[in-house]
């Protein structure tokens, strides 16, 4: 495997990494690549997800309904 190549493209998985070496003439295949990448200790850049993450100065809010339908409590005063 080239890893040539990978420091050229290091945001190109094992799927972009197997077709580049088929293109070369290598008859490998995508699980040979992806075995022989983590091997290598070799592994894609690409934008993890950040699911949880506050912003940097976000001030966060304590929750203070205590239960489900505490919002649409009615107003009935008569005046």
């Amino acid at each position: 495997m080239s890893d040539e190549q990978f420091l050229r493209t290091p945001f190109h998985g094992v799927r972009r990494m197997s077709a580049w070496l088929q293109r070369q003439g290598e008859p490998v295949n995508r699980k040979k690549v992806w075995r022989l990448m983590r091997l290598m200790g070799l592994m894609s850049i690409y934008p993890k997800p950040r699911l949880s993450a506050n912003g940097a100065g976000h001030k966060v809010y304590a929750y203070l309904l205590k239960w489900p339908d505490q919002a649409w409590s009615p107003d009935i005063t008569i005046e």
